[in-house]
């Protein structure tokens, strides 16, 4: 035991690099952001990765990222999966009850560019196609670990 706790000692935090700062008048969202995600249609293996992105792991709530229930409360949308007919009202209305300065997020290849879903009779077209996108993240379903990089992108730390 006491050996592990002098590992522990000469080892000291563990973490990624921080990304490069954006320079003051760059950031909206400077030390935090708050997060409200929309299913608009997707599979659900993004939403495991974003759960596993907010889990103790990878723990996003560290660098200034916390999921909100209300897009009244919250600075970006988290957006995964094709936008569906029967969605593309909702996430337009979701977009506008969001106070600005806002910005969204797509995450995964459905939310890009609909992925495996293109051109099914049901689907609208990708996020961008409904509302202004500003950050995208690729991958089918993406790792946890890009969708903490992108919200730290966001926040600056």
């Amino acid at each position: 035991m006491l050996r592990l706790w002098h590992k522990i000692r000469r080892t000291g935090r563990v973490a990624e690099p921080a990304p490069a700062r954006p320079a003051p008048h760059e950031r909206a969202f400077p030390g935090s952001v708050q997060v409200r995600h929309v299913d608009a249609g997707s599979c659900n293996g993004c939403e495991v990765e974003i759960a596993s992105a907010f889990g103790p792991v990878h723990d996003a709530e560290r660098y200034g990222a916390r999921l909100v229930a209300s897009p009244r409360h919250a600075d970006v949308l988290l957006v995964t999966g094709p936008v569906t007919r029967n969605m593309a009202e909702p996430l337009r209305r979701t977009y506008d009850a969001v106070p600005g300065p806002k910005a969204v997020v797509a995450v995964g290849d459905c939310a890009r560019d609909c992925g495996v879903f293109a051109g099914a009779y049901g689907v609208a077209g990708a996020v961008h196609d409904v509302i202004p996108v500003d950050v995208e993240i690729a991958g089918c379903p993406p790792r946890p670990e890009a969708i903490t990089e992108a919200l730290r992108k966001l926040t600056g730390r």
